[in-house]
């Protein structure tokens, strides 16, 4: 199965089916939701982000297209919106290795790790259809920061979500009301050893 991912990977990016971009988005709440509006109904096939700087989230993203000119498009609506955008589709560092080490370790700031100030690593399965992930974005508090974010498209029909969000411990009563909700099945991982070593 896995030999079949790689050469369904390989047609995709062969055929210019899939966009690889790099995106540079304000590092604020909603700017995630502002940036999947610019994309608009496309599948995204891959997503992901770690907290690093204050100012700027640095995204890598993949879109599903039927060409290069759908491509060039995309990047020039997001640089049109103020949106540094560098296209990735033909770079083959970012293809095999960038896409999968993307993240690491938040940022140390004023002496604690960022994620040590209220992050909340949950996992989740969104259905495979278009919409899922504005759905999640539109249904959390506007003030609450994602921290980590990590996507792949694997052709199930759900998709395995992992979502670190900078939750207050005054807030938790909301949060659970907005998991309740959302109905997409999830798990907390904000205790799980591998996080705590790899990624906080």
């Amino acid at each position: 199965f896995d030999r079949l991912r790689f050469i369904a990977e390989e047609a995709e990016l062969g055929e210019h089916r899939e966009a690889i971009l790099a995106v540079t988005i304000p590092e604020r709440p909603g700017s995630f939701r502002k940036f999947c509006a610019q994309i608009g109904a496309r599948s995204v096939t891959e997503f992901n982000y770690r907290i690093a700087d204050s100012s700027e989230a640095h995204i890598f993203v993949g879109v599903e297209v039927h060409g290069s000119e759908e491509t060039a498009r995309i990047v020039r609506n997001l640089r049109r919106h103020g949106l540094t955008t560098l296209d990735l589709s033909d770079n083959e560092l970012a293809k095999w290795h960038v896409r999968h080490m993307v993240g690491g370790r938040a940022p140390r700031a004023a002496g604690e790790t960022l994620s040590a100030r209220d992050e909340l690593l949950y996992r989740f399965e969104f259905p495979e259809r278009p919409g899922a992930l504005m759905r999640f974005l539109s249904s959390m508090r506007s003030d609450w920061n994602i921290s980590l974010f990590h996507y792949r498209n694997h052709g199930a029909d759900y998709g395995r979500v992992l979502v670190g969000m900078q939750v207050p411990s005054r807030e938790m009563k909301q949060f659970r009301q907005f998991l309740e909700n959302l109905g997409y099945p999830y798990a907390e991982e904000t205790r799980n050893p591998a996080y705590r070593l790899f990624l906080v």
